[in-house]
């Protein structure tokens, strides 16, 4: 039974690297903007939001409904980053691995 001990140990590799890959997607921080840049967010791997930064010129008074609309924005926009990154480091632990269709790989 070489070959079923040789699939067991390539699965193991394969369940380490995920790991890793997992921890890393998560330590990840990515940048999201609106207004031009005048409304920075970052957030991590997972979506979560880490930090807002604000150009000075946007907090006035009778705009902060408009600012609230950027903040929100920069968010969504920080957020998608980070999706599209974990499935790209996602597709590459993948590759090559013959996953039957419709399996995804956890991000």
């Amino acid at each position: 039974m070489p070959d079923l001990m040789e699939m067991m140990k390539q699965a193991r590799e394969l369940q380490e690297r995920l790991e890793a890959l997992q921890r890393e997607v998560a330590a990840m921080e990515i940048e999201g903007s609106a207004g031009g840049g005048l409304v920075r967010v970052t957030v991590d791997g997972k979506g979560a939001l880490k930090a807002v930064k604000m150009d000075p010129s946007v907090v006035k008074p009778e705009e902060v409904e408009i600012l609230e609309d950027l903040i929100v924005a920069a968010a969504t926009e920080a957020r998608a980053k980070a999706e599209r990154a974990a499935q790209a480091k996602m597709q590459e632990l993948a590759g090559g691995l013959p996953l039957p269709p419709g399996f995804t790989l956890p991000t």
